[in-house]
């Protein structure tokens, strides 16, 4: 009996293993929120994979024709179409899957296996919905269409014994014939075994001591990251002031400072800084109530150290860096807490939101050099950052982090 080529029955096995895992893994999906954004990235990829691996079958089905049809009537009717139908779904899940990415409300980059970009398509937002929908729809066509195309296969080669299977088997080989449809069955496994365990409640991120309503008020990371900086600097200024009462010294903020923000994502922590922000601070640490400061952050430059993620940042759904680029934290006056320990409460302005927002830091050094380091607690959802699907595993609060030299102008 004549089989098909060596090319067309690889590109068969393979599709057909990469399919079990992918029916495997999109049911998951929906499901598993923040903690399915890694295995989210792969189902992308392997939709990908798939759509090429189909364009190269057809190319190879029109290069090597396919073995004679050995039947005819409604039956031979009956194969046709459900190949016919499975092209389809080999075509239509992943171009839809393409669509639905493309025209989300959040653009997420899409590296096929990490290395290789992915343009979205240029298709209009309102064929989101018709997308999603219909990549759905086509995966459970797609599933039925298999299970018919299956039952086909077990039909002439268990009922009618006609041999028929072995035209996509390499050779007449019982081993072959067991261990080739097993590829389905482990893509299939392998796709569950790579889900999520149980969700598990996150770890809390350390807070700060309770400071009347500030830290309830506290908006977002950059904001305290903000004000972090403002304070701190404005503290350093403050000490290098000299004992006698006069205008406050204004202090300028050293290269190599950072501030970072740390957020809980499902028991594991999503850590990262912003790269360019600038600081104006006037203060005497001797008389803190003398601060006059403002801190601007520019929101494109925040950096998880993940491509993914890092092109999640400035959509809309995180700080919707188009409309709003920057965050800024300005505040008049400090209190001393403890000794070279102050805190600062100020306004923050994150996504065109201002909302009122505490830091706490302290001072080392003395005389024109200080070293400032502190931290602060802000509530996200006051500023509307991770307002989408991907952000329902991410902790209410975000913990921000800060560390800066800063010297006395002269």
């Amino acid at each position: 009996m004549q089989r098909y080529s060596r090319a067309a029955i690889f590109l068969h096995w393979a599709i057909a293993a990469l399919l079990a895992f992918q029916i495997a893994v999109g049911w998951a999906l929906e499901d598993l929120g923040a903690r399915g954004f890694a295995l989210y990235q792969l189902h992308k990829s392997v939709g990908i994979t798939v759509l090429a691996l189909t364009l190269a079958r057809i190319a190879v089905r029109y290069w090597k024709p396919r073995p004679a049809k050995v039947e005819g009537g409604w039956q031979g009717a009956l194969a046709s179409g459900v190949h016919i139908g499975l092209y389809a779904f080999m075509l239509g899940a992943p171009l839809t899957g393409w669509a639905l990415v493309s025209t989300a409300k959040v653009k997420v980059p899409t590296l096929i296996f990490g290395v290789i970009p992915l343009p979205h398509l240029p298709l209009p937002a309102a064929v989101h919905g018709l997308a999603e929908n219909g990549h759905g729809l086509i995966a459970w066509l797609g599933i039925a269409l298999v299970a018919l195309h299956v039952a086909g296969a077990l039909r002439h080669h268990i009922l009618m014994r006609d041999g028929l299977i072995w035209r996509i088997i390499p050779a007449r080989s019982t081993a072959l014939l067991v261990a080739l449809p097993a590829l389905i069955l482990v893509g299939f496994v392998a796709g569950r075994a790579i889900l999520p365990g149980p969700k598990v409640a996150p770890a809390p991120i350390a807070a700060e001591p309770a400071d009347e309503t500030a830290d309830e008020t506290a908006p977002a990371n950059i904001a305290e990251a903000v004000n972090a900086a403002d304070n701190a600097t404005a503290n350093v200024s403050a000490a290098a002031a000299e004992d006698t009462v006069g205008p406050p010294p204004a202090w300028t903020v050293q290269p190599g400072g950072r501030i970072g923000f740390s957020v809980g994502n499902d028991g594991e922590a999503i850590s990262g800084s912003f790269s360019k922000w600038t600081a104006q601070i006037v203060m005497d640490p001797d008389h803190p109530d003398s601060a006059d400061m403002k801190v601007t952050i520019d929101m494109a430059s925040a950096n998880v150290g993940d491509s993914y993620k890092d092109g999640m940042l400035p959509g809309d759904e995180f700080f919707g860096v188009a409309a709003h680029p920057t965050a800024t934290f300005v505040a008049k006056g400090a209190k001393a807490t403890g000794p070279n320990a102050y805190r600062a409460r100020g306004t923050l302005t994150l996504k065109g939101v201002s909302k009122p927002q505490t830091i706490r830091f302290t001072l080392a050094g003395k005389d024109a050099t200080r070293k400032v380091s502190g931290s602060a607690t802000i509530a996200r959802a006051a500023f509307g950052v991770g307002n989408g699907d991907s952000s329902t595993g991410l902790t209410p609060t975000v913990a921000l982090t800060f560390a800066f030299t800063a010297k006395r102008k002269d």
